[in-house]
């Protein structure tokens, strides 16, 4: 082969080596398009701290709870299968805010913190936060909680900030469960819970008449439903999920079917 025809053969070659290169880097373009959601997503994956009954709760290997049978209501109404991830509670807005989970659902309080690092839902239950102290405690309000040594919360908790606010750092204890924090509370390291009512209820009747639930409550809040902020269009579906929801009586339904159950 002569010079002339060498040459023409090389640049043959650097020609048909960049034509795969770019063949190669569209069908990889097309790839990630997929993954980011070009495609219609069919598994959504929500975090949960499952030891907050009646909401979500361990029963054996299956998750039970009102958030539990919402969450699966939602994903039908989006046509979409639901996998639930066990997680520490104040991990699930981290986990959220940095996609690792397409949603979070725990009895989670809408607040201005919160707001900073996700998106919410429209709120889908009022709730109210409680004081469960001993049967034979002298502590009779919310006020009186000034004047106790160690106020139990679980971690990450709006009764966490909030009571940490109210009443100091120095008195809070803070747990990763919370039946860890109603432990404490039956064997006297704390003087006090703050947990949200229907929890408490659950806790309080579980433990006979050793403890009871103060008849103020310490604050009242709204659940919703954490979503990353840039997924507006899941937001959107799951606020008209809810909706629908509400409308046709199945959230009530459910509600309903866990307060008969006390």
């Amino acid at each position: 082969m002569n010079m002339k025809m060498k040459k023409i053969a090389v640049l043959g070659l650097v020609m048909l080596t960049s034509i795969s290169i770019l063949a190669a880097c569209g069908s990889s373009k097309t790839d990630d398009s997929g993954k980011t959601g070009s495609e219609k997503k069919d598994t959504l994956t929500m975090a949960t701290a499952a030891d907050f009954p009646p909401y979500e709760y361990m029963e054996g290997n299956d998750y039970k709870g009102i958030d539990i049978e919402l969450s699966q209501a939602i994903a039908d109404k989006l046509g979409v299968k639901l996998e639930i991830q066990n997680v520490p509670f104040d991990s699930i807005i981290a986990g959220v805010q940095s996609g690792k989970y397409d949603f979070g659902m725990s009895g989670i309080t809408i607040n201005d913190e919160r707001k900073q690092s996700v998106n919410f839902s429209d709120p889908y239950i009022s709730a109210v936060q409680s004081i469960i102290v001993k049967s034979d405690s002298s502590i009779a309000d919310k006020d009186a909680l000034k004047d106790v040594s160690k106020i139990g919360v679980q971690t990450g908790t709006t009764g966490d900030s909030d009571a940490t606010k109210d009443y100091g750092e120095d008195k809070i204890t803070r747990y990763t469960v919370a039946t860890d924090a109603i432990q404490a509370l039956m064997s006297g390291k704390v003087d006090a819970v703050i947990i949200d009512n229907k929890p408490a209820q659950e806790y309080v009747k579980a433990n006979g008449s050793a403890l009871k639930i103060l008849p103020t409550a310490y604050e009242e809040e709204q659940y919703a439903i954490a979503v990353n902020k840039s997924n507006d269009d899941l937001q959107k579906k799951i606020n008209q999920a809810i909706k629908d929801l509400k409308a046709d009586g199945t959230v009530d339904k459910i509600l309903a079917k866990y307060e008969s159950n006390k």
